[in-house]
């Protein structure tokens, strides 16, 4: 039986922690930048770059999260048709896939983020730099690959061993 470590855990789960955090500070700002507007009459005119931050990070947070979960969306039911091997095949070529993809938005990710770092672009109220708004799709798309591989292969194989380490 293994030992329960929390350490691990959290740090596992940072992803969907920044993911929570950024929605409620979202649903308590617009929440009260409606109060504000529509009762008081003194609107937050900040509000917008900070619901466009959160946003950003609950968005880029979840990624990683929903790889490692298996809740992306999926059509299981017409592969399954297919013979074992072929499913093999099929299983690979999706892997490929998505490697090359996620691979693809990280190296674009990065020059996005590039061009806001040698622009030093922010947000005209608050002066939020862009850099640290976008700054978290790089690291969002590479907690992807992993998610991806360790919950399809590594935890996958983890699943398969009883309680008292022996393979079924």
């Amino acid at each position: 039986m293994k030992k329960d470590n929390t350490f691990l855990k959290i740090v596992k789960n940072l992803d969907i922690f920044v993911a929570v955090v950024a929605l409620i500070v979202l649903v308590g700002l617009t929440s009260s930048g409606v109060v504000m507007r529509y009762v008081i009459g003194k609107p937050f005119t900040w509000l917008e770059e900070v619901q466009l931050f959160c946003m950003v990070w609950i968005v880029f947070g979840a990624g990683g999260a929903a790889f490692r979960t298996g809740n992306h969306v999926a059509i299981e039911m017409v592969v399954e048709m297919f013979p074992k091997p072929v499913q093999k095949v099929i299983g690979i070529i999706v892997d490929l896939v998505v490697l090359f993809v996620i691979s693809y938005l990280f190296v674009q990710s990065i020059r996005f983020v590039g061009v806001f770092v040698s622009s030093e672009r922010a947000t005209s109220m608050l002066k939020i730099p862009y850099t640290l708004i976008y700054g978290i799709a790089p690291v969002s798309y590479l907690l992807m690959i992993v998610s991806y591989f360790t919950s399809k292969y590594i935890n996958k194989n983890e699943e398969e061993i009883n309680e008292e380490g022996v393979a079924i």
